[in-house]
């Protein structure tokens, strides 16, 4: 069993929103073989409590026009690490300090790795806003 397409879907209009408001090292992960409550997790980190929380922003408004809303939401009040819950698609969005030390990918290293079709844009943006601060 594999992630299914309108998981993938999601995870991949969630990554663009991501992208767009500078999110760093966004990956997605097929954890359906391994969790019977999601497809896709869908990790991003920011330098900042308060990137954290815009990227959360970005990602909610492009996710309502897809006529999507999370779930479940939890975190948000510190931005350390904002869980939004798509029911297939969970979105992580940490601190990068949070992200080194939990460390999901390494978690859930055994999942394969979703392609996101981002292209190599996504790291010009983090680098060109790391620029900017």
């Amino acid at each position: 069993m594999t992630a299914s397409d309108s998981s993938i879907a999601t995870a991949r209009h969630a990554a663009r929103a991501a992208a767009d408001k500078i999110a760093q090292d966004i990956v997605a992960l097929d954890v359906s073989e391994r969790l019977a409550l999601a497809d896709v997790f869908l990790i991003a980190s920011a330098p900042s409590e308060r990137q954290v929380n815009a990227i959360v922003d970005g990602i909610e408004e492009e996710l309502i026009k897809q006529d999507l809303r999370p779930v479940r939401r939890e975190g948000r009040s510190a931005g350390r690490w904002v869980l939004l819950d798509y029911s297939d698609v969970v979105i992580h969005v940490q601190h990068e300090e949070d992200r080194v030390f939990y460390a999901l990918e390494r978690l859930w290293k055994d999942c394969p790795v979703v392609d996101l079709q981002l292209g190599d844009d996504t790291s010009a943006k983090a680098a060109a806003g790391s620029d900017s601060e």
